[in-house]
C-alpha cells in the first residue's frame, strides 16, 4: 500500500481531484448494487472508501480543498 500512496503523491493536484470525483461516482454505483443485492464483493465498497480517504489526506497535506 505504501507504493500506491507514493504514486498518488507524485500526481498533480488536478489529477487527484479528478480521481476523487471518479471514485465517489464508483462508490455511489457500488452502494446501489449492494442495495439491490447485485454486488459480488462487498469489500469493494470499503476499498473504494479508503482510496478516497487516502487521496483527500494527500490533498489536505498540500493545503488544497477538494
Amino acid at each position: 500500500m505504501k507504493k500506491y500512496t507514493e504514486e498518488l503523491r507524485q500526481k498533480s493536484t488536478e489529477e487527484l481531484k479528478k480521481m476523487v470525483a471518479e471514485l465517489k461516482e464508483k462508490l455511489l454505483k457500488l452502494r446501489f448494487k449492494n442495495a439491490f443485492g447485485q454486488l459480488d464483493n462487498p469489500m469493494e465498497i470499503r476499498k473504494t472508501r479508503r482510496q478516497i480517504a487516502r487521496i483527500l489526506t494527500i490533498l489536505r497535506e498540500r493545503g488544497v480543498k477538494a
